[in-house]
């Protein structure tokens, strides 16, 4: 019986069980589309393995003796799983199952993405999603490096890293700013403040490492000045709270201060910079690599409104 396994193939199973289902060998056969001499061979070759007979040849069909039976239970039983094997696949083929890990800014984690990846979800329950947040840098080291599946960051980071991207959504800056500060209720009754008259006030910021702190230095230096941060913390939470403790005013994404507004002290202006309109892009090393899980999870991000 060693044999078994080495020479019982799915083939011969799958005729066998047609055989005893028809209850006849040219009946089988025909559903089969193959030569009713094959499947007498595949089933003599059955009975050599096993060494006892599976089936009784009748003057009107067969009759499946009691090994055949048992050979015959267990074939159904390797026929359903190599079946349910092949749905399953079939799932991961289509995207429809695995898992896909990505790395995210600050930014599109806090505004945009538990909305979009619920949303997602529910239409692929079965993929799962490994979220990490991650300085832009870091999201474009670690695609590159194929560390991650994909990553969002802020597009203005690209700069010559070998990734390729797809926009996915916009965000906007803004000025917040305690309720009782001085000037509140200036900034407050402008539609929009620029960010060089914002110079001489007093910020806190989030760490040096971030995308964020990065650019709002770019910005001052440009403007011939040098930020004045006491501050520093390393998330939008923080940020927000201590402007609200009136230590300082802070830039941030426009949509994650609103959901303080009800919450916190402070007053929210958008800047009127050109460059405080940002675009998170998705990045990823080649579309072409991507798993069928992580090309869904691209084209269903990407398809979000901007």
């Amino acid at each position: 019986m060693e044999n078994l396994l080495r020479k019982l193939d799915l083939t011969s199973l799958r005729l066998f069980v047609a055989v005893c289902q028809e209850k006849n060998i040219a009946r089988a056969a025909e559903r089969e589309f193959i030569a009713p001499s094959a499947v007498s061979r595949r089933i003599a070759e059955i009975e050599t393995l096993i060494g006892l007979p599976v089936i009784e040849r009748q003057s009107r069909g067969i009759a499946v003796t009691p090994v055949g039976e048992t050979v015959l239970r267990y074939a159904q039983m390797i026929i359903a799983d190599i079946e349910a094997m092949s749905a399953e696949l079939s799932l991961f083929l289509s995207g429809a199952k695995g898992s896909v890990r990505v790395v995210a800014n600050l930014s599109s984690i806090v505004q945009f993405l538990p909305e979009d990846v619920a949303a997602f979800e529910r239409v692929f329950p079965n993929v799962h999603i490994d979220l990490e947040e991650r300085h832009t840098a870091d999201v474009l080291r670690l695609v590159d490096e194929r560390g991650a599946d994909l990553g969002i960051c802020n597009a203005t980071g690209l700069g010559a890293a070998e990734v390729e991207h797809v926009p996915y959504r916009t965000d906007r800056l803004a000025l917040a700013v305690p309720r009782l500060h001085p000037r509140a209720h200036r900034y407050a009754a402008a539609s929009r403040v620029a960010f060089a008259d914002l110079l001489g006030e007093r910020f806190v910021g989030l760490r040096d490492e971030s995308a964020l702190t990065r650019q709002l230095a770019v910005e001052a230096a440009r403007a011939g000045a040098r930020l004045d941060v006491k501050i520093r913390v390393s998330s939008l939470d923080a940020l927000c709270r201590m402007v609200h403790a009136g230590l300082g005013v802070a830039v941030v994404p426009e949509q994650t201060a609103q959901l303080y507004l009800g919450t916190l002290d402070i007053a929210i202006v958008p800047l009127s910079d050109a460059w405080a309109v940002r675009q998170l892009v998705i990045v990823y090393k080649h579309r072409e690599q991507l798993s069928a899980s992580a090309a869904a999870l691209v084209r269903f991000l990407s398809q979000q409104s901007g």
